[in-house]
């Protein structure tokens, strides 16, 4: 794409500040904000009061290291933290609104998994209780977490999130982010 895409501009800012500001924004107690390849450029551009940014220096290794470096983070400060949201930043119609049923789904059902429902896919943002943590911090390489949310789908539930199949992996999918609707 020829830049790191959490630096894409869309709606007034770009992706990841965009993301960090719907969690913040969220009934989510924190917000830690996972930096990997480019973090310094992107750092410079991402501080925002309330959310913590760490690197994970360990990026190369894929998605699983970053899953790990922020759940680590959090319990560091959070010991007794009950649940982690992992949400990616190239899926622009995140809302806070759809956080919120994250955790009041996961506090009505009490499944240890709730993952946001886009058709045909259940994925990210998904909610991991702590009774999850053990295995989320045993992932390794780019399986991420959907291996988890496999393993466990009888403990799944879902919040249905209409434009979660829109994430910007290529500059065509930014393209069309960014064309106005006809």
């Amino acid at each position: 794409m020829g830049k790191p895409k959490q630096l894409l501009k869309y709606n007034g800012s770009i992706l990841l500040k965009n993301i960090a500001q719907k969690a913040l924004d969220s009934n989510a107690d924190s917000v830690v904000v996972v930096l990997g390849a480019n973090a310094d450029v992107i750092k410079k551009e991402i501080e925002i009061e309330n959310i913590r940014i760490v690197i994970n220096h360990e990026w190369k290794e894929g998605m699983a290291s970053s899953i790990v470096k922020g759940l680590n983070t959090l319990l560091m400060t959070e010991p007794s933290l009950d649940g982690v949201v992992f949400m990616t930043c190239d899926q622009p119609f995140v809302s806070a609104s759809l956080l919120d049923d994250l955790i009041t789904t996961q506090q009505a059902t009490a499944k240890p998994i709730v993952a946001s429902n886009y058709g045909n896919t259940i994925g990210p943002p998904a909610l991991f209780h702590k009774s999850i943590f053990p295995s989320l911090l045993k992932l390794k390489g780019d399986a991420g977490a959907r291996k988890i949310i496999e393993k466990h789908v009888n403990d799944v539930a879902t919040v249905y999130f209409p434009g979660g199949s829109i994430d910007i992996d290529t500059t065509a999918d930014y393209e069309l982010l960014l064309k106005p609707e006809e």
